[in-house]
């Protein structure tokens, strides 16, 4: 039987068909053999890459805390028990004699007694708002016949009714402890008695941005004279949009950023004219030759090191992790280090690592390892040249964390102003936890016109 014309091949054509179909055979076997290598790569975690714990997986997360919880299982020697201290200056005092013997009832009240037991006891008095009516007089001069009125108390000026001391609690439980707009209305309420609307919470904290501002511009300058400078970034959204947000600190000031983009063009903005003379980050190329040295940050080179040591790489990735250990631990010992002893720690790093980098690697994973090392080879050991300079750059990251949180909790900003309230409200309190002040005092000073740059 004869086939219809259409399915007739000439042998032209049916060359070409094969040599196509062999093209394709190729490239599928060449995608299987890449997808079976890739099952066979252990999962990135928060253990051995730059994955946050959140995406770790609530069974990973378990055994985790499982390990962590028996590692911690240990005898506990035995000490004695310990008591709450007494307040040091009580509000009042509260002084019992007793009246009669509780064994057989005698009459005790006239005898000398001593004290035998003391303790406080605490507890908080209603809390209600404090509201000022304000009446400013006034009337028509006989001179001018213009009308006139008195002036406001100070810091009672017409506008907003809420004092500092409102605004700064409202602050203070917004953006440390990331309360939103209804519930924080739902505290005032509640808690103090004070009825606020979630719209005054807003146009509260939105009057707040250009003082912000003005105090980031302060911290800005004083940043720019510092000598040491560590950084970092993560994600945020404004309205929906992806932004970042960017910390900056020094050993006198924490300044916070959020920019529209991640670019090398946002620090660069911030530095100005200054170059500082070592900076530390992690390894990200928008953050790399903005000092005259660079340090990056161990702990993610770790993670890097682990990963490689999870693909099956016995040789090269172990050695690099104990040697980074060592290293970090001697980074610790260094106040107690003279500077002869200190310099024979960092050339005996460099050997080492050296001498690690010459060691062939059978292992893939082993191999990518000492490539992305020999790419970063200054700038490992500068915290062992330089005594102020971290080993890592956990500083920068404890400092964003909160926004972090702030993000998840709130799921971003709705405005660009809210975004700059909360820029300045993290770099205020930033700062002043550097010489030991708390968020709501530095918030309320800030508010009184009292913050300033040490």
């Amino acid at each position: 039987m004869n086939r219809p014309p259409r399915y007739r091949l000439s042998d032209a054509e049916k060359d070409a068909l094969l040599d196509e179909q062999a093209a394709l055979i190729e490239r599928l076997a060449a995608r299987v053999a890449e997808l079976e290598t890739m099952l066979g790569k252990p999962k990135k975690t928060s253990s051995n890459s730059h994955t946050p714990p959140s995406q770790d997986g609530l069974e990973r997360r378990n055994r985790k805390r499982d390990t962590e919880s028996k590692r911690r299982r240990k005898p506990r020697r035995s000490r004695p028990g310990t008591s709450r201290p007494l307040a040091e200056e009580p509000d009042k005092t509260e002084r019992r004699l007793a009246e009669a013997c509780p064994h057989c009832g005698a009459d005790v009240s006239d005898d000398h007694q001593s004290c035998r037991h003391r303790y406080d006891h605490i507890e908080l008095p209603p809390i209600r708002p404090e509201v000022t009516r304000i009446e400013l007089f006034g009337g028509r001069c006989r001179k001018c016949g213009k009308r006139y009125r008195a002036a406001a108390p100070a810091g009672m000026a017409p506008g907003t009714p809420f004092g500092p001391g409102i605004r700064a609690l409202l602050l203070y439980l917004h953006h440390s402890h990331h309360v939103g707009f209804e519930r924080l209305a739902r505290m005032m309420d509640e808690l103090f008695g004070l009825t606020i609307s979630e719209g005054a919470i807003a146009n509260a904290l939105h009057r707040m941005q250009t003082g912000f501002d003005d105090a980031r511009t302060a911290i800005r300058e004083k940043l720019r004279a510092a000598r040491i400078i560590a950084s970092d970034e993560t994600t945020t959204r404004i309205d929906g949009k992806l932004h970042w947000h960017w910390v900056f600190l020094s050993e006198q000031a924490v300044l916070h950023e959020v920019a529209p983009g991640r670019g090398r063009s946002v620090a660069e903005d911030v530095l100005g004219e200054h170059r500082p003379g070592v900076w530390v980050s992690d390894r990200y190329a928008g953050q790399q030759e903005l000092g005259r040295v660079h340090q990056v940050c161990l702990a993610h080179v770790l993670r890097d090191v682990q990963y490689a040591i999870d693909s099956g790489d016995t040789v090269v990735a172990p050695k690099i992790r104990d040697l980074l250990r060592w290293a970090i631990r001697v980074g610790k010992r260094r106040p107690d280090l003279k500077d002869t002893t200190l310099a024979q720690y960092a050339a005996k790093a460099e050997r080492r690592l050296d001498a690690l980098l010459g060691v062939p690697a059978a292992h893939p994973a082993g191999a990518e390892l000492q490539r992305q090392i020999k790419a970063w080879r200054t700038k490992f050991f500068v915290f062992l040249a330089d005594r102020d300079v971290p080993p890592t750059n956990n500083i920068s990251e404890r400092e964003i964390r909160p926004s972090v949180v702030f993000r998840k909790v709130t799921g971003g900003f709705r405005s660009e102003w809210g975004a700059k309230v909360h820029a300045g409200y993290r770099s205020i309190t930033g700062t002043a936890r550097i010489r030991g002040r708390a968020a709501l005092d530095t918030v309320r000073e800030f508010l009184d016109g009292r913050f300033a740059v040490a």
